[in-house]
């Protein structure tokens, strides 16, 4: 299981270990199920993360979205 101290890229590895275990078709409905269970609370933790790091840039950048655009010279 994850632990709270782990990184984001750390927790993605483990669920990409997972993905790739579950799709080898080598293992036990049980252990699928188990694997998969663990691999929905990964996701949650990891979609966490993604949310929480969207909001800390919206409030650096003002929350304000702005186009970016090039002119000419």
């Amino acid at each position: 299981m994850a632990k709270k101290t782990e990184t984001y890229e750390a927790q993605l590895e483990m669920l990409e270990k997972i993905v790739e275990k579950m799709d080898s078709g080598e293992i036990s409905l049980a252990d699928a199920m188990k694997d998969y269970e663990e691999g929905i609370k990964l996701c949650n933790k990891l979609y966490k993360t993604l949310n929480e790091a969207e909001g800390k840039i919206k409030m650096i950048s003002g929350d304000s979205e702005e186009e970016f655009s090039v002119k000419p010279q």
